[in-house]
């Protein structure tokens, strides 16, 4: 039962990580440390709600593993930091391709996790799936990988990297509670609001920015780690990279419903490739419920 609903949270988090984009364009001038900053401090929030509901005291933040501490801080502070650091350093469209690296290395890096095996349609599907996220970062842009800009580079691979781990060794940490999410972000706030004090201007966001970095925190950078972490823990982690390539898709087509941005032949092809390479990746699940319907 929570492997099933581990797969469903899972593709709940990545419909929510679709939304990312459009609440980061309404969100404006908000320096992206102080963004950071708002969002997880309302994730906090969530979390903190989270143990009261549970009826458990704050204390018990304290009783989590060390290591779970380093392993969230560094996933969550640490991804987001070089991954700014990388659209600093590096053309947009470079970065961010290198940064869709991830799903790809979760798929890869579960090969080593105990119990789980790498299958052909894993593969397949995956590969198929970061074609389109590559067209839709492409768009009608050029691709030119300067040298100039290996530093961003460098930074957008650690950034997939870290993340990517994070996931994958999440996996093994069953034992930590989902609530110890609720600390990761509470450092990750303070670490980010330390970042913006040091690399970027004091700014006063306006009240739709302000509502925006709100919802940013509600939902795709906050909220979403909740349910991230407990879909890591009980769900199948190779569909799950498989289906965060559904993420960028969603997330263009939203832009492109709400007017911002345009559908185009590129799009369209784009959208093709990751649905049919999730569907690939997801070929067992497809059978099992192939199976059920004809049994029934």
């Amino acid at each position: 039962m929570n492997h099933t609903l581990g797969n469903i949270l899972g593709l709940i988090t990545i419909l929510l990580w679709a939304s990312l984009a459009l609440f980061t364009v309404y969100s404006g001038k908000i320096p992206a440390f102080l963004l950071l900053t708002i969002s997880f401090s309302v994730a906090s929030v969530i979390g903190l709600l989270m143990l009261k509901k549970q009826r458990r005291k704050l204390t018990e933040l304290l009783n989590v593993p060390l290591k779970a501490y380093f392993i969230g801080v560094i996933g969550l502070f640490g991804y987001h930091f070089f991954y700014f650091l990388a659209i600093k350093n590096a053309p947009a469209v470079e970065a961010n391709l290198i940064n869709y690296l991830w799903p790809l290395l979760i798929v890869v890096f579960s090969a080593f996790l105990p119990n789980e095996r790498l299958k052909w349609f894993h593969i397949v599907g995956t590969i198929l799936a970061l074609s389109g996220a590559f067209l839709l970062v492409l768009k009608d842009g050029s691709l030119e990988f300067d040298a100039k800009y290996t530093l961003g580079y460098t930074f957008a691979l650690i950034a997939a990297l870290l993340w990517s781990s994070y996931s994958v060794i999440s996996k093994t940490l069953t034992h930590v509670p989902t609530f110890a999410v609720t600390g990761f972000c509470l450092l990750t706030a303070i670490l980010s609001f330390i970042a913006h004090l040091i690399f970027e201007q004091i700014y006063m966001p306006s009240f739709t920015e302000f509502i925006s970095a709100l919802i940013l925190g509600l939902g795709p950078v906050g909220g979403a780690f909740y349910l991230w972490d407990f879909a890591l823990k009980n769900g199948d982690i190779k569909i799950l990279g498989s289906l965060a390539y559904l993420a960028p898709l969603l997330s263009t087509l939203l832009l492109v419903l709400v007017g911002i941005s345009n559908m185009t032949t590129t799009i369209a092809i784009a959208c093709i490739l990751i649905i049919l390479g999730s569907i690939i990746s997801s070929k067992q699940y497809l059978r099992l419920i192939k199976n059920y319907i004809f049994k029934s």
